[in-house]
């Protein structure tokens, strides 16, 4: 039997991470995609086939070795995890840091088109391949102080639906992931530039932010789901976020 290889990017840690251990339970040869090898080393050491690969889906030509590396494995190549992204700033439109939202386009939207365009052929030739996106409830609604973040999601998101109209007819399953509160180690304290009191505060009082595990859960749901189901859209948050705006906190 050909081995099932999985594509991982932002795999260094969080939902990246997480997702590489839970797929290579699942009997995936996983490779882990990042920039920080260090961090790599240490997720792939204690698992059973996953490999990985010192990469950033900001750089063309990184990106063109990956699908190099990837196809030299051997294997079909059957899943795709665009999951590297990420916040920077807090601030209104008004005074925008616009490298700040130069970076959220170029690593959310961009990253995502740039290893999906050159991984499509590999995943084709499986015959029975999946993308998933992973983009954020902030795909779907806005909100104050996060105008560069939500419109890169938005725009992720049209990816994904674009994506899947395109493909129509191909056997390329393309589905989106829309987590809404998510506690990650370094989610928020990047968004804040290392500020770990402005980080913790956007989980205080939530008794269970979702982490990390669950949304690797959910990516596994979608990616062994019979080949002729296909998960458009999974909105996913914590019981505590009844809505984007509306977050039950409770304070001592």
């Amino acid at each position: 039997m050909s081995t099932r290889i999985a594509v991982v990017t932002g795999a260094s840690s969080g939902i990246g991470a997480a997702t590489v251990r839970r797929l290579d339970a699942e009997g995936f040869h996983v490779v882990a995609v990042a920039r920080r090898e260090d961090r790599l080393k240490d997720l792939v050491g204690s698992l059973t086939t996953a490999s990985y690969f010192v990469g950033d889906v900001t750089s063309d030509s990184s990106v063109a070795d990956l699908a190099d590396h990837v196809s030299g494995i051997g294997g079909s190549v059957e899943l795709l995890v665009n999951n590297a992204g990420g916040a920077i700033g807090a601030e209104t439109v008004e005074n925008a840091d616009l490298s700040d939202w130069q970076w959220m386009f170029d690593v959310n939207v961009l990253g995502t088109v740039r290893v999906t365009k050159a991984l499509l052929p590999l995943l084709e030739r499986s015959g029975r391949a999946t993308v998933v996106v992973l983009s954020s409830t902030a795909g779907l609604l806005v909100y104050e102080g996060g105008g560069g973040y939500t419109a890169a999601k938005h725009a992720q998101t049209a990816v994904a639906e674009t994506l899947r109209l395109e493909l129509s007819g191909r056997p390329i399953r393309v589905v989106e992931i829309d987590p809404g509160m998510v506690r990650t180690d370094e989610f928020a304290l990047k968004r804040f530039e290392g500020d770990a009191e402005k980080a913790a505060a956007v989980y205080a009082g939530v008794a269970e932010p979702l982490v990390a595990d669950d949304i690797a859960d959910c990516i596994a749901w979608t990616a062994t789901r019979p080949h002729h189901v296909n998960i458009d859209r999974l909105v996913v948050r914590p019981l505590a976020q009844a809505a984007q705006h509306k977050v039950h906190r409770v304070f001592e």
